[in-house]
């Protein structure tokens, strides 16, 4: 059944049609062999995505009984693959390789094309006489863009035969009838048992029996000299890490005396993962990564290796995985997704298979049988729950796409893997980019984003990672790495300079990625941010040892139960001059998410918050023009002591009184809107004289 996309604009994207001239071109000739009775007359083009593998691949499964004739293909098309770091292009193309050897294996092959998708898969069903097209659903909107654009392609496109079938298709770890059905809250879908689907076993081919260019696996040069990206892009290879260890080096250097206020502490050498040189063989992507590489069956090698980390090895290949398990292990179950995280995304192995080896080998532990107290060993729970949390994710952001009840459209972006929501509003002008804070979303600029738009601006709203129904992994959660996010956001997804607006937290991540990467930042507005102000800047190691469980672990838990009791209350205290702001929806949705698996994960990182480099020193380092927003009556905050702050260490800033607690922007949303504007009118004027002189 074909899929019906969302009836959204997608607007016009321009693609490079050229191809690597290292790249060699040959003509495939396969014999065709064996009795073609049954499947019908045709070819089914298998367009490959991130479903890389032939195990558990049902639009594989179908090809091959529906059709006589299955073309496999892989596109490097630009806009589905320009996000990918070169470590991840790496493990592609180790990907990619493998898949291609398991299908000339059965007589078939990996075609490999450069260019937009629509352009390349017309051609070929065009080439081969194809009736039917077969591809994977995806949640990720720039991926499902790509689909519909060469949906509405193959349609409007005139084929002597008939125009091509389009099929969609899904692996559900979860058996999920309709998405009516699926409850927002974990809690509740949890209650609901659905049934665990199957994985398919690998379907065997028929043979080729065609004329058509092949196209050789390209190296990592050619894919980076495809792309040729001459855009700002190139900032998201400067890590926050890298950046912060120049200004400490810089602090260091304008020290005037020891133990001032401008003292750093030397990290542990336990601070930093220290890799031994990988074997000839390994299974891993290169010498001082996690990930492992490869194709299903040395994934599912791997996979063997972790399941059994208990019982030891005598394998080399077993014992590289288990030292990568014991670096990887910074929290219980975190080493699961360093090793396989890259194995999902280009899904070279499927959630369903690795759900299904993990029940499998807890069984043969168990004597059959599954214990109702939970799982014998640490690496089978690893592995349930990090693929059951990522299918609630997709389901969630599945939903949210056709059956959406929110206040905003929902679009969903892929950042390193990880599922994050966002929103868009407003057609023309600058753009703005909101940040929420700690515990809250994208919704709650629910008055704000859509005011914008309508004054004239581009207007964008983030989910971050670990909160509201962005996904919430199992990572170290910390300020550069939010930081991050908000740059790769603004280069991946905006694609402009933004003016950047933060709350409390979201205050201090916005003020960390302006610092970090100044040209990202048309200005700053600090909505009552989070962070410190004052002289001493004492720099803190940039990467954490292992953490102790027993506080952490307590904490987290106990202010997560003290927060599903009293959200209401909470909420209230900070809306003092307008309460009743605080309605059902907030408060529902606020506890919805308390329920997400991995909350516990990120309100573990409430208890290692540092925040180390003060605020004036992020604005120093921006350098650009800033306004504080500073709601008087914050509980959470003195405010007359906190502005006096600012105003000494802060000079250049603009500074806003309200008459309001710790969320403005919702709580009195006219009064912040109209400074909103008047902020960023201003600051456009000022940009345009400064570039005019």
């Amino acid at each position: 059944m074909a899929l019906a996309f969302h009836s959204i604009p997608f607007g016009v994207i321009s693609c490079c049609k050229s191809r690597p001239s290292s790249t060699r071109r040959r003509l495939l000739t396969v014999r065709c062999s064996g009795d073609l009775s049954g499947p019908s007359s045709g070819a089914a083009v298998v367009w490959y995505k991130h479903d890389l593998r032939l195990d558990d691949h049902p639009g594989l499964v179908s090809a091959t009984l529906q059709q006589r004739t299955v073309v496999p293909v892989y596109i490097f098309d630009r806009r589905i693959i320009s996000g990918l770091s070169d470590k991840m292009l790496d493990i592609l193309l180790f990907a990619l390789e493998d898949l291609k050897r398991l299908l000339k294996n059965q007589g078939s092959d990996l075609f490999i094309r450069f260019g937009s998708s629509e352009d390349v898969i017309i051609k070929i069903v065009n080439e081969v006489k194809a009736t039917k097209v077969f591809t994977e659903e995806d949640v990720d909107y720039n991926t499902r863009r790509v689909i519909n654009i060469v949906q509405s392609s193959l349609s409007a496109a005139s084929f002597p035969w008939g125009s091509p079938k389009f099929h969609c298709w899904k692996a559900p770890l979860y058996d999920v009838k309709n998405m009516k059905d699926l409850p927002a809250s974990y809690k509740a879908f949890q209650k609901m048992k659905f049934r665990m689907s199957n994985p398919t076993a690998s379907p065997s081919l028929p043979m080729l029996n065609i004329r058509l260019e092949k196209g050789d696996l390209p190296t990592i040069d050619d894919v980076k000299s495809y792309l040729n990206d001459q855009s700002w892009s190139y900032i998201k290879k400067i890590s926050a890490e890298a950046i912060l260890q120049k200004k400490h080096r810089e602090t260091i250097k304008n020290d005037d005396f020891i133990g001032g206020p401008f003292s750093v502490l030397e990290s542990s050498p336990n601070t930093y993962k220290v890799h031994k040189t990988k074997k000839t063989k390994s299974l891993f992507a290169s010498h001082n990564g996690s990930q492992v590489k490869g194709g299903t069956d040395v994934v599912l090698n791997a996979l063997s290796a972790y399941l059994r980390y208990l019982e030891g090895t005598g394998r080399d290949n077993w014992q590289e995985v288990h030292e990568e398990m014991r670096m990887a292990e910074s929290r219980n179950g975190a080493s699961f997704g360093s090793l396989f995280g890259a194995s999902l995304y280009f899904g070279t192995i499927s959630r369903r298979r690795i759900y299904a080896e993990a029940i499998k080998y807890e069984k043969e532990r168990n004597a059959g049988f599954l214990s109702p107290f939970g799982y014998s060993s640490p690496s089978v729970a690893a592995a349930v729950e990090t693929v059951c949390s990522i299918e609630w994710y997709w389901l969630l952001a599945l939903k949210s796409l056709f059956h959406d009840e929110g206040t905003f459209y929902k679009r969903i972006w892929r950042w390193r893997g990880f599922l994050i929501q966002y929103t868009v509003a407003g057609h023309e002008g600058p753009a703005v980019l909101f940040a929420h804070g700690f515990g809250a979303f994208m919704e709650h600029f629910r008055e704000n984003i859509s005011a914008m738009a309508e004054s004239g601006y581009r207007v964008w709203g983030i989910t971050l990672l670990g909160f509201g129904r962005s996904e919430k992994p199992n990572v170290l959660y910390s300020e550069p790495m939010w930081a991050e996010l908000l740059r790769d956001f603004i280069v991946d997804v905006v694609r402009e300079p933004a003016h950047l607006v933060g709350n409390s937290i979201g205050g201090y991540f916005v003020a960390s990625a302006a610092a970090f990467w100044p040209s990202l930042a048309k200005s700053l507005v600090l909505v009552n941010t989070a962070g410190s102000v004052g002289s001493n800047y004492v720099a803190m190691p940039l990467k954490e040892p292992r953490l102790s469980y027993g506080f952490t672990w307590i904490g987290s838990r106990l202010l997560l139960i003290y927060l599903r009791l009293r959200a209401s209350d909470i909420l209230k205290k900070c809306y003092p001059t307008n309460p009743e702001r605080v309605d059902d929806w907030l408060v529902n949705e606020i506890l919805r998410a308390s329920y997400d698996p991995g909350v516990n994960i990120v309100l573990e990182s409430v208890f290692n918050f540092k925040l180390p480099v003060p605020l004036n020193y992020l604005l120093e380092w921006f350098g650009g023009k800033v306004l504080f927003i500073q709601g008087v009556r914050d509980p959470l905050s003195k405010s007359k002591e906190r502005l006096s702050m600012i105003r000494e260490y802060c000079s250049l800033a603009t500074i806003k009184e309200l008459d309001a607690g710790h969320c403005p922007h919702d709580e009195c949303p006219e009064e912040v809107n109209r400074l909103l504007r008047q902020w960023v009118q201003t600051a456009e004027l000022s940009s345009q004289m400064a570039r005019s002189t």
